[in-house]
């Protein structure tokens, strides 16, 4: 298992299970100060009509003290914020997290590279997370 960059998509592996990956992750984001704003459960979700799907879970969150500037240096990038990590399983069974590279999302909205550390943050909570 390894981590890949597909058109600006980040996607790293987790050594445990979804649920696990997203206690981790919310884990780290409470000793970092990151505020997780919701929990949208694909998965769970697909159930509730009678659809089978492997674990899927989005979780969205940040902090508005790091995502505020952005904003304000481009009003676009608010289609992105809060951030976003989808933890899923696959066919194998393995657990995976993805993401958009704050590269991607810095070129996408043509932010200042000054700006770029606000948003890197996401790269070091999934791999907190997965590891």
């Amino acid at each position: 298992m390894t981590a890949s960059t597909v058109d600006g998509l980040m996607t790293t592996p987790s050594r445990h299970s979804v649920d696990e990956t997203l206690e981790r992750l919310s884990a780290v984001m409470r000793a970092t100060g990151v505020t997780v704003f919701a929990l949208v459960d694909h998965s769970g979700e697909a159930a509730k009509v009678g659809i089978t799907m492997r674990p899927t879970k989005l979780l969205i969150f940040g902090n508005p003290k790091s995502g505020t500037p952005l904003m304000i240096a481009s009003s676009s990038i608010a289609i992105d914020l809060p951030l976003k990590v989808l933890v899923w399983e696959d066919a194998d069974g393995r657990v995976w997290l993805s993401y958009n590279s704050p590269a991607y999302l810095r070129a996408r909205h043509h932010l200042p590279q000054e700006l770029l550390q606000n948003i890197a943050v996401i790269e070091t909570i999934a791999a907190r997370a997965g590891e």
